[in-house]
């Protein structure tokens, strides 16, 4: 059950007084906490909608699996990182890539002046995000948030917002959260209310890892009771469902349909998935990326790093062959990130 509305704007109001460092937006009142018109942002600050370009909407930097207890940047030489990293980066931009969402949540390798240094030599605009991530049997959630409630894990990501992550300037463009597959525990439904309450305070987007459709379903429940819309959130990892009515589902209530492991061998399947979804007529609320990146932590120079550029090369090929023009690939790359990204409030 949730709390009654007036908790939600308790807390809110509490997060403004106790948290608010002096945060600004292009001329508004540091008391406000989302901008007056849609924005987005980015490692480097604040873009209008229209500068995203074609978007990565879910991707990889870097990744550290050895668990929340252990995790620490003790654990890699950031230039090396960068040095690896630098070249895909700049290869997907080659290709015509603009914006890259890295979805890397805290407690798992999100390094916030490593990708505001990448940002910078890349020319590329990175999105980096607040919140926990809950799925894997919650091996990278800390130890606070097994007995913290929903309002102080809410206000700990409302000051990343407000005031920069890790010390740092760089605030968060969306609230990244993980969940495994069924029906929500109790600990994981913690994580999605101090989200949705994070969302009425910020107007954030929630892109939540997703082990299942069940599962995606609960959340979107959760949401509405929370009084946010379905539009604030994103279903990661939707490829993972087989049932594809549940895809329909999702995005007919409003939410965002990720389909995001996007692979030279999963071409086949993933063009199927986007050609259901725009024989129901929802393609406004797919989203597409490759789940790629990824340097391993611990393992020798990083592991094998998957490029950004399958996307591009052979999977955009696919999706003409299949019939799809170009202004309905504008839409799955430009206008469906735009909108999905941009931070505003989405009230149920």
């Amino acid at each position: 059950m949730s709390l009654p509305p007036l908790t939600r704007r308790q807390f809110i109001s509490k997060a403004l007084i106790g948290l608010g460092a002096a945060t600004t937006f292009s001329g508004c009142s540091s008391l406000h906490t989302v901008p007056p018109k849609p924005q987005i942002m980015t490692v480097q600050g604040l873009i209008d909608p229209n500068e995203m370009g074609t978007t990565l909407s879910h991707e990889h930097v870097l990744v550290d699996f050895i668990g929340a207890a252990k995790v620490g940047r003790d654990r890699y030489n950031a230039d090396d990182v960068f040095a690896t990293v630098l070249p895909h980066l700049e290869r997907a931009k080659a290709l015509g890539c603009r914006t890259l969402v890295e979805c890397t949540p805290a407690y798992l390798g999100r390094d916030p002046r490593l990708l505001q240094r990448l940002a910078r030599a890349s020319q590329l605009q990175i999105l980096t995000n607040t919140g926990y991530y809950g799925a894997q049997k919650n091996k990278f959630l800390p130890e606070h948030a097994f007995h913290e409630s929903t309002n102080q894990l809410a206000a700990r990501w409302f000051h990343e917002w407000r005031a920069g992550i890790d010390l740092t300037e760089v605030r968060p463009g969306f609230i990244k959260i993980g969940v495994d597959a069924g029906a929500l525990s109790e600990v994981h439904e913690r994580l999605v209310r101090a989200a949705a309450r994070l969302h009425l305070s910020s107007g954030l987007t929630i892109a939540a890892h997703t082990g299942d459709g069940l599962a995606a379903l609960d959340e979107l429940a959760v949401l509405r009771e929370e009084g946010v819309g379905s539009s604030a959130f994103i279903w990661v990892h939707a490829q993972n469902e087989s049932n594809s009515d549940l895809h329909v589902r999702a995005a007919e209530a409003g939410a965002w349909v990720e389909f995001d492991g996007i692979g030279a061998k999963s071409i086949p399947r993933h063009v199927e998935l986007v050609q259901n979804m725009k024989s129901r007529g929802l393609l406004r609320h797919v989203l597409l990326s490759q789940d790629a990146g990824w340097y391993h932590v611990g393992e020798p120079k990083g592991g094998n790093y998957q490029p950004y550029d399958t996307l591009f090369t052979q999977f955009l090929p696919a999706l003409t062959s299949a019939g799809f023009g170009e202004s309905q690939i504008h839409q799955l790359l430009v206008e469906n990130p735009r909108e999905a990204f941009s931070i505003r409030v989405r009230h149920a």
